[in-house]
């Protein structure tokens, strides 16, 4: 792997490797190009004085330097540690201290300034560079004896770590997942062998690059030559943004195909016969994917939700997707259906920080909605006699770095990763996930509930953007829910209501919507797991509180510590 650019620039040479604006104009690089970047920075890297071994981290948004100052650390024989952008400084300070980073790559000086904050607490730090000083950096470098480079790369090993990630856990200090350079190579490996990307893709990548699943973005498209087409990973900006883009693959977070559906599904009006389109979209669907002959009565009602909401839903991907790929958390078989009878399959799979962001994935042609798909090639797949998946393959984890008692908790002797989530194989090999060992409700009756189930269901609703449910060793369940003001502010404009999420969280009528959208998904749970009482927020929960991580999915013991007095009162 620490020769990824080089290697690709060898394959791909003078096809697509990144787009990105600059100045306002589009920007395109070359596999070629970019290596020479790479190994330009690398140089330099060497003339600081980064030696093999030594870990450097980076803390910045997704864009192209950031993928240039990996594969050069990479390049010099260095261990990539990220940190997300959004993380404080003491939460900088644990992943750059605790990897003992001699180096920090800052996007600015905004992020450089968390880490002079914390600088007194970092011993083994010797240099912070900016972004905007990598040329400078390759300018060092340009000189530079590039027989190091191949020297560095014949001394790295399969074993040798390739990136240190710090999972971003819900309580505790982060631990550093360490991923090897044979589990990242293994990455390519699969990706290839199922063809679920080519180098005639192009990928949208607005995911934080510090996340495994951007990071397997990344290698595979420099293992099969795909271009990347980078922006910034503002939710609000990913629909115009797909539209300048025109991707043929977006990998994305539930979060962002629930809002899109829920946009989507608004327009369309009528729920019934939204559904009735659903169900049409995907019969068609399925019968050209087996080559039958589709009735011409049923072709002509295709081809009228053609042009009424399929047509229209895959312009706002852009209008040329190919498939698009969900990860990082659950998702609705509603919304995977939706998309899929609009001609925008959606795909999930599954994977942790701890199996290089991948595990199991559906495919086009492989593809069972309510599932994460098959094993990838070469990944086995057990479920223990308590229902935790468990999984080994080339592309599970070394070790968390310096921790060995957390290692020992979590792989086996003989090499299977307890995940810590729970699941069911079907007669075929497709993985369902059910929930987290950690996350089941056990009521006070006894019932064992699996929160996201319901929590997804409401997710579905165009005014919802976050639901909570909450009742261990309680009487029965409840929620904590949280409005989407790019929904619920144009209602009250509408109705004549206050325009602010705190009055309308307050607000009778707008409640009764809500309780709507609650009895609505109670209605497909048995009595004992309906939510019986919820409670609206007056604002959202983020990132830069804690409450989310930075894929946007929950982090329900801060949530439940964080509102506990509200929760309460639901019970009153």
């Amino acid at each position: 792997m620490a020769r990824s650019a080089a290697t690709a620039a060898e394959r791909y040479s003078d096809r697509l490797a990144v787009r990105h604006r600059q100045d306002g104009e589009w920007r395109d690089r070359t596999f070629a190009e970019v290596s020479e970047v790479v190994d330009e920075l690398a140089l330099g890297l060497i003339e600081l004085g980064l030696q093999p071994g030594d870990r450097a981290c980076i803390l910045a948004n997704t864009r192209p330097e950031w993928t240039f100052a990996s594969l050069a650390i990479s390049r010099a024989a260095g261990v990539v540690v990220p940190i997300y952008p959004t993380n404080s400084p003491e939460e900088c300070e644990w992943v750059a201290g605790n990897s003992e980073a001699r180096l920090v790559v800052c996007e600015d000086d905004r992020q450089a300034a968390k880490i002079e904050q914390v600088r007194g607490g970092l011993e083994r730090l010797e240099q912070v560079l900016l972004m905007d000083g990598l040329d400078d950096l390759r300018e060092r470098g340009r000189d530079g004896d590039r027989s190091e480079l191949e020297s560095r790369c014949d001394g790295v090993s399969p074993d040798d770590p390739y990136t240190i990630i710090y999972t971003s856990g819900t309580t505790g200090s982060p631990k550093g997942v360490v991923l090897t350079q044979g589990n990242c190579a293994s990455v390519g490996v699969m990706v290839q062998e199922i063809g679920f990307v080519t180098e005639d893709d192009l990928s949208y990548l607005y995911l934080p690059l510090a996340h495994a699943f951007a990071l397997t973005v990344e290698l595979a498209s420099f293992d099969v030559g795909t271009g990347i087409v980078y922006f910034g990973g503002n939710p609000k900006e990913i629909v115009p943004e797909l539209q300048q883009a025109h991707p043929t693959y977006f990998p994305s977070v539930p979060r962002i195909f629930e809002k899109m559906y829920a946009q989507a599904s608004a327009a369309a009006g009528d729920p019934d016969q939204l559904r009735q389109a659903v169900e049409l979209g995907v019969k068609v669907r399925q019968m050209e994917q087996r080559g039958e002959d589709v009735p011409e009565k049923l072709q002509a009602a295709f081809e009228q939700a053609n042009q009424a909401l399929y047509g229209p839903v895959r312009e706002l991907f852009g209008g040329k997707l190919r498939q698009a790929v969900s990860g990082a958390a659950p998702i609705s078989k509603e919304i995977l259906e939706f998309f899929y009878a609009c001609g925008v399959p959606v795909l999930e799979g599954w994977g942790m920080t701890e199996t290089t962001g991948v595990g199991c994935v559906n495919t086009l042609d492989q593809l069972r909605f309510g599932t994460v798909g098959r094993p990838m090639p070469g990944v086995e797949i057990k479920i223990a006699d308590d229902g935790e998946v468990m999984i080994k393959g080339p592309n599970v984890f070394r070790e968390y770095w310096r921790n060995p008692e957390a290692t020992r908790e979590t792989l086996t002797e003989d090499g299977w990763l307890l995940t810590g989530d729970l699941g069911s194989l079907d007669e075929d090999g497709f993985l369902s996930i059910t929930g987290r060992k950690k996350d089941i409700i056990i009521t006070a009756g006894g019932k064992n509930l699996t929160p996201t189930n319901l929590e997804n269901d409401l997710k579905r609703s165009r005014w919802i953007s976050q639901a909570v449910m909450y009742g261990d060793r309680r009487p029965y369940p409840v929620a904590l829910v949280t409005l989407d003001p790019d929904e619920a502010v144009p209602w009250a404009k509408e109705h004549g209501q206050p325009e602010d999420i705190p009055s309308l969280a307050r607000n009778d009528e707008f409640r009764e919507l809500i309780q709507a959208e609650l009895d609505r998904a109670n209605a497909k749970y048995a009595k004992v797991e309906q939510i019986k009482k919820f409670a609206l927020l007056d604002h959202d929960l983020s990132q830069e509180e804690g409450e989310l991580t930075p894929t946007l999915k929950l982090k329900r013991n801060v949530v439940y510590e964080r509102y506990g007095e509200l929760f309460d009162e639901l019970y009153a």
